[in-house]
């Protein structure tokens, strides 16, 4: 420790008590002082003592797991917003597949010293993750919330829409149009917003329907989110004689009614569809989509100033806050058709016997 002190001491021209003083982050050290032996530090490669890593006060990092679903641009555009006036910059990190993983990116927010970060439908919502890469994170301290998802035990702020009762409403809306049989299609089952989806739908149906519980297995698909997914699984549903769909996306929705244009059938006349998100554009699709709102300004906001809190030391309640989605009807869900009745034989009935009639030569 002597060879150290002296090095720094020597390298900033400072005593060796002075550089005692700084690196215990004691007072009666002048300001140019302090950074002269901070920067020696940096100089001769030795480790800042964590006391005296000083968080970069603009920065906050975002960490969101795409940018080819409009839902989660939009998220980010409204947390920038959010942030602006407190002062704070996000950093935007986007995973891509075979890219840059989640912890990686944590790994360059932390050396850039973040003053807190928002997780946006990461690894908090796959119930296959481990969830201690978030106790660490808590445990330095460094201030985190999370957008949709939840994992419980940890103590930090979960901001979510209701997928419970987003899937109840889109199915009580296909009831609502004379639907029956009805389907759902939406991601693995190991993320918690599909559970929760997969379990407002199975309510609903009990509720709403005369469907029998074992045969809803076979009208719920989970499939790839994206287009693709959607459409594949939409594929399988449709042999099944569904007449409405339920979507755990709007692109999910997208995919659905290329499956059934792909069979020649009409969407809203023979297929109803219904998405998740109301991302944008989704207004001016063919035809328009009716899909399930996320409250997206609201649960972005929330988190901003439950994040902004927990930095200046005014933390929230650790819990998940709920926020309720709401049903935007558009152009892709109509009546249902009626069933068409089997085909009925007239009875016999008596009759004067028909002339016959010439045969010409």
């Amino acid at each position: 420790m002597r060879a150290r002190l002296s090095d720094i001491a020597q390298q900033a021209e400072v005593s060796e008590a002075t550089v005692s003083r700084v690196l215990n982050d004691r007072p009666g050290v002048a300001p140019e002082t302090r950074q002269a032996v901070l920067t020696a530090l940096d100089v001769l490669g030795y480790e800042r003592p964590a006391r005296l890593r000083k968080r970069s006060a603009g920065l906050v990092g975002l960490v969101v797991p795409e940018l080819d679903n409009p839902i989660f641009p939009a998220f980010a555009q409204i947390i920038e917003s959010a942030l602006a006036p407190t002062g704070y910059t996000p950093v935007l990190c986007t995973q891509t597949p075979g890219g840059v993983r989640e912890d990686e990116y944590v790994e360059m927010l932390l050396d850039r010293q973040v003053s807190g970060i928002v997780f946006v439908s990461g690894l908090h919502a796959d119930t296959a993750a481990d969830h201690d890469r978030y106790r660490t994170l808590l445990a330095r301290p460094l201030p985190i919330v999370m957008i949709n998802g939840y994992a419980p035990g940890i103590p930090a702020p979960f901001v979510s829409c209701d997928d419970r009762e987003s899937a109840e409403l889109a199915v009580a809306h296909l009831v609502a149009l004379g639907h029956r049989r009805i389907g759902l299609i939406t991601g693995p089952d190991r993320f918690v917003p599909v559970q929760r989806k997969v379990a407002g739908y199975k309510a609903a149906m009990g509720r709403l329907t005369d469907i029998a519980e074992d045969e809803l297995a076979d009208l719920t698909e989970l499939s790839l989110f994206g287009v693709e997914g959607g459409e594949a699984a939409a594929g399988r549903l449709i042999e099944r004689g569904v007449t409405g769909l339920v979507c755990g996306s709007d692109l999910m929705a997208l995919g659905a009614i290329r499956a059934a244009r792909q069979r020649r059938l009409s969407v809203p006349g023979d297929i109803s569809v219904v998405g998740y998100d109301d991302s944008p554009l989704m207004a001016f699709t063919d035809p328009p989509l009716t899909t399930v709102r996320q409250p997206v300004a609201a649960m972005a906001v929330a988190a901003v100033r439950a994040l902004v809190d927990e930095i200046n030391g005014h933390p929230s309640p650790n819990s998940e806050y709920l926020f309720r989605p709401e049903l935007v009807v558009r152009g892709s869900t109509a009546v249902a058709k009626p069933a068409t009745p089997p085909s009925r034989q007239r009875p016999a009935t008596p009759s004067s016997p028909t002339p016959s009639l010439p045969i010409p030569a």
